[in-house]
């Protein structure tokens, strides 16, 4: 049992070698920001509940519930298991592969150009009024220092540049899925980018870009993160979960909390939730789909995508 543990264990930390060094390749860093003036220091955002008002995939997903493009029965079979997840707090990780199996298997043979122009679409129309003026604020000041600024996420790359490049960031780093001749094989390389595999892609990044990780500085609202946040010089908890917001205490880290006239909830996103943006979003388009048909409640479901 204990070498099999071992194993396991050594498996997950190839995997998020790989996922990180994947997604620092497929960064796309800005040749026009590349050059900043303060060329060793860089700042690296989470992206759901730490730049965005909820959950990126979800509004993916919605959006691409709202287009047809994932069925009934699609929603069905995946939109309760992330439900389960959620209100259960802990993960089947055996589940969870065979989720992340299925949903890849949604997007195998689809074009990687029309799920970006999808993207696009979706966030003009439902992501670019949450995006958390006060952590878009603290972006600006590291661009106007002359420092790069990259998002870091469990959300599929292709997602994660259309929102950097909407904001006017230097790149990003996501979940990288295999693609051949311009279609999906329904296959991940690594990993999803989650929990120690960011800190992976961030250590590569800063190899291939001569940074100094000890200027840099680390932004995120979930504990998952604490690789992550642990990487960089300074740490700053940004609507902080329970054990994150302990921990910064703890540590002395920074805590900026934009979450004002209502109670601060946990609102992150289980690691499943970033596997791919048909998974993501189920439980956005079964909602939508029960709301239409007048059955409720549907306070639940929301809460598992933090909106």
């Amino acid at each position: 049992m204990a070498r099999s543990l071992r194993r396991t264990r050594r498996d997950d930390g190839v995997a998020a070698v790989l996922a990180g060094a994947a997604s620092a390749a497929a960064a796309e860093v800005e040749a026009s920001l590349a050059g900043a003036p303060d060329a060793t220091a860089a700042a690296f955002f989470d992206v759901d509940n730490t730049m965005i008002r909820g959950a990126s995939i979800y509004f993916f997903g919605k959006g691409m519930a709202g287009r047809g493009l994932v069925t009934t029965g699609d929603l069905v079979r995946f939109g309760w298991q992330q439900l389960r997840f959620r209100v259960r707090g802990q993960e089947d990780m055996d589940a969870v592969a065979g989720i992340r199996e299925k949903a890849l298997g949604l997007v195998a043979g689809k074009s990687v150009a029309e799920i970006v122009a999808y993207g696009e679409e979706i966030y003009d129309e439902l992501m670019e009024q949450r995006i958390w003026s006060g952590t878009r604020a603290l972006a600006q000041q590291h661009l106007d220092a002359g420092q790069r600024v990259f998002l870091v996420t469990a959300t599929p790359v292709e997602l994660a540049r259309i929102i950097s490049g909407r904001l006017g960031l230097t790149g990003a780093l996501g979940t990288v899925s295999e693609v051949e001749d311009g279609l999906y094989t329904g296959r991940l390389v690594g990993e999803p980018l989650h929990g120690p595999a960011k800190a992976e892609a961030v250590r590569a990044l800063a190899e291939m870009e001569g940074l100094d990780l000890a200027r840099c500085t680390a932004y995120s609202d979930s504990s998952n993160d604490v690789p992550l946040l642990s990487l960089v010089g300074h740490a700053v908890a940004v609507n902080p979960d329970t054990a994150l917001r302990e921990l910064a205490r703890s540590r002395g880290w920074e805590v900026r909390d934009f979450r004002t006239g209502r109670k601060a909830v946990k609102v992150g996103v289980p690691a499943a939730a970033g596997i791919g943006a048909v998974s993501g979003g189920v439980v956005a388009g079964l909602a939508l789909r029960r709301r239409r048909a007048g059955q409720r409640p549907l306070d639940r479901l929301r809460a598992v995508a933090g909106v």
